[in-house]
This record gives structure tokens, C-alpha cells and sequence, in this order.
């Protein structure tokens, strides 16, 4: 009504010259009306109310005065004229909903256009890897939980090595690779095989710590005529130094007569196009690592056996759960004062959940009582069942701890203190 008004004191608009008896009759009987009248008289506007009250109330003549107000006194009142101003809609509901339509694009658009504040934040935000490099390198970012450091506020081999073992199934899944099994390709489920590993070769060159934002990249290669070589780099996502390199060789078994099977021309037509042509990243230590038994191991722990948590899917304890148990019979002053620097393991046969074994662990010509002088230590490992069959040879390099981080030997750090 004020936007009528307005125009009208613009653009006068000449009202119909009807009495009032016509407009209330077309208002109806027995109804309130309220009319309004605008016209030009020497440039000025001149506004008139009109309301009527209903003749009858409950069959009663009931009897209200007109209330009038005019500048000149006028008895006759009229509607609002039509203009094209009241006859378009609500201003201000379409004003709203073009504002929220205009926010929820915005928001959209923020959402989409996000960006890290910090490079060491997860740039894969939801882990879930990616494969890079012409579709032959998987990539995949963690980032280092507080469940997953130990007593050195870093994070353990057994961490670093679950990681890895990560990647590489997901590295099968993205490829479109996975089949029913745990990283067997279809044409593997079809023949009831499986992948095993049967060496490791692992360093360390320094461990992260709680917060920290680790990137993974692993990809495959051929590794004789029935094997496949694995490859990982584990690199700080913040600095890229190079914290972890690992290499693993593999060949299939079947897991029905668990005994080792050649790879299938089916299943070499599924995986030899994502296969690498590059050098092992740790190169092979030719070394041969010694059998120990009671009179040459310095250490032994009895007694060690599956939990039901420590078997996969294919029913034989993870090669993970190996790792922990070699250094189970590891010397207390050596975890105390090294650290984990190298580690080779060779795979002999697997251990089922009913199995019970033995670690024992010999070390190379260190005095134990005087590690602080030695600088690093090596030791030789062996995990094997109590009746004498070996599960896994090993041996691991350690160094002083702190020495990557001050230089100095056996100082612990301030933040540590």
C-alpha cells in the first residue's frame, strides 16, 4: 500500500468517479471494507479511509458511525487503484530465497575449493590413496596415532610395517585387482591361491613421531620366473626425507595343500602390466643369516603363541605378528639404549594358531654390559616351533638412540628429558 501511495504521488492516477453505495455493495453486505483514495490537487496527495461496520450482528441492526478523514471533507472513498507496483509479488521472499540460494552456492563452492592451511596437513584427507606415476605407483598418507608410538614417543617397526602391508592391499583394490581374498586377483580365488612372503629387507633411517603425516608409495615388480618384488618408500609428508625403505618378495601358495604353486598364465596376464622395471629400493644383502639353536642363541623366549587377533583372513598368523616375536628374546639394555636401524627376515614356513614357538636372538660380538661404547649392535634371530621346525631366520642392526637427532650418543633428547 505504501508502494501504491508512493507511485501515485509520482504518477497520479485518476480514480473512477462511483459513489460509495456502489463500492460497498461490491464489497458485499454484511462485510468491513476500507477504501482508499489518492488524487492530485495542486501537486499535493490526499489520502480518505472509509470503513463500514456489518449492518446485523446475530440478527440484531447494529449501527456504527463512519469514521472520515480528508482534507477537503469528501464523502466518496475508493479501492487501491491497479497498478503495476501491488500486482507483482513479495520483494522481500524473493530477496530471501535468491540470499540463501546464493549462500548454499557459496558454501558448495568453499567446500570444493578447500585447501590445506598447513603442508603437513593430510592432503589425503580420508586415506584412501591413489595411484600416481602412469597408474604404476599407489600412494596412500597415514598419519602417526598416539596408540601407535612406544616408550621413545616414536613410532614402532611393528607400526611402520602395518602401514606398508596397508598400502600394498590397497594397492591390488584400487587397481581393480582384488579378488575374493586377502590380495588375491580374481583368477588367484578361482585356484585357491594365495600371496606369501618369503624375504623382507627393511630400514629405517628415522622413525616418526605422534602428529606426524607419513606418505606411503609402493608399486611391484617381476622378481624370477614365479615371484613378484614389492617395493615401499615411506617419506615425512611435511619435509619428504626419506624415513623408511622396504623391499619384499612374494610367490604364491595354495591354500588348500598349503604347498608353494608357480604363478598361472591367467593370473601373470592380470599383474604383469602393473609391474615396474626399477632396482630393488634396499639393496639384497647377500649375507647369509646363521640357524641358531640353544647353544648359540645368548637369549631365548619359550612359550610364545597365536592370539585369534594375530591370524588373517587366510587363516595364518600375520607376518606382521613375526616381527614382535623375534624381539621378544631381544636383550632389555639393547631396546633400552638402540634403536631399530636395518632388518632381514627370511620366511621358512607359516604358523597356524594352534602352533607354539620359541624366539631366540645371539648377539654379534657386542659386550651387553657395555653397549654405550660399542656404538651399533647386530644380532642374529631365529623363530621357531617348540619341536624344532623354523618358522623365520632373521637378523637387525641397531643404533644408539638419538644419535640421527643431536649426534651425540645415548643423549636423550630435551623434549624427552
Amino acid at each position: 500500500m505504501v508502494a501504491t501511495a508512493a507511485t501515485s504521488s509520482i504518477f497520479p492516477i485518476p480514480s473512477p468517479n462511483q459513489d460509495s453505495g456502489a463500492k460497498n455493495a461490491k464489497l458485499g453486505t454484511g462485510s468491513a471494507g476500507l477504501g482508499l483514495k489518492s488524487k492530485s490537487a495542486s501537486g499535493s496527495l490526499q489520502v480518505k479511509a472509509n470503513a463500514q461496520a456489518p449492518s446485523k450482528i446475530n440478527g440484531a441492526s447494529v449501527g456504527l458511525a463512519t469514521v472520515e478523514s480528508g482534507k477537503n471533507g469528501d464523502d466518496m472513498s475508493s479501492p487501491p487503484a491497479r497498478t503495476f507496483i501491488n500486482q507483482l509479488p513479495d520483494w522481500s521472499v524473493l530477496l530471501a530465497a535468491i540470499t540463501t540460494i546464493f549462500l548454499a552456492a557459496e558454501k558448495q563452492w568453499t567446500m570444493l575449493d578447500w585447501k590445506p592451511k598447513r603442508p603437513d596437513m593430510l592432503i589425503d584427507p580420508f586415506g584412501l590413496g591413489r595411484i600416481v606415476q602412469d597408474g604404476l605407483v599407489f600412494r596412500q598418507n597415514f598419519s602417526i596415532r598416539s596408540y601407535e608410538i612406544g616408550a621413545d614417543r616414536t613410532a614402532s617397526i611393528e607400526t611402520l610395517m602395518n602401514h606398508l602391508q596397508e598400502t600394498a592391499l590397497n594397492h591390488v583394490k584400487t587397481a581393480g585387482l582384488l579378488g575374493d581374498g586377502f590380495g588375491s586377483t580374481p583368477e588367484m580365488s578361482v585356484r585357491n591361491l594365495i600371496w606369501v612372503v618369503t624375504k623382507m629387507q627393511v630400514v629405517v633411517d628415522r622413525y616418526p613421531t605422534w602428529g606426524d603425516v607419513v606418505q606411503v608409495d609402493t608399486w611391484v615388480s617381476a622378481s624370477g620366473k614365479n615371484g613378484m618384488r614389492r617395493d615401499w618408500i615411506l617419506q615425512d609428508c611435511k619435509t619428504g626425507q626419506i624415513l623408511t625403505r622396504a623391499t619384499s618378495v612374494w610367490v604364491m601358495m595354495n591354500k588348500l595343500t598349503r604347498r608353494l604353486s608357480k604363478i598361472p598364465d591367467e593370473v601373470r596376464g592380470e599383474i604383469e602390466p602393473f609391474f615396474m622395471n626399477s632396482p630393488p629400493v634396499v639393496e639384497e644383502d647377500s649375507r647369509k643369516l646363521l640357524k641358531l639353536d640353544d647353544k648359540t642363541a645368548g637369549f631365548v623366549r619359550a612359550g610364545l603363541t597365536p592370539r585369534w587377533g594375530d591370524l588373517d583372513i587366510n587363516q595364518h598368523v600375520n607376518n606382521v605378528k613375526y616381527i614382535g616375536w623375534i624381539l621378544e628374546s631381544a636383550p632389555l639394555p639393547i631396546l633400552e639404549s638402540h634403536e631399530l636401524s636395518s632388518l632381514t627376515l627370511e620366511y621358512r614356513r607359516e604358523c597356524g594358531r594352534d602352533s607354539v614357538l620359541q624366539s631366540l636372538t645371539a648377539v654379534s660380538g657386542a659386550d651387553i654390559g657395555n653397549l654405550g661404547s660399542n656404538g651399533g649392535v647386530e644380532c642374529q634371530h631365529l623363530l621357531r616351533l617348540e619341536e624344532g621346525a623354523e618358522i623365520v631366520r632373521g637378523r637387525t642392526e641397531w643404533r644408539p638412540k638419538y644419535a640421527n637427532n643431536l649426534g651425540i650418543v645415548g643423549q636423550l633428547p630435551a623434549e624427552s628429558a
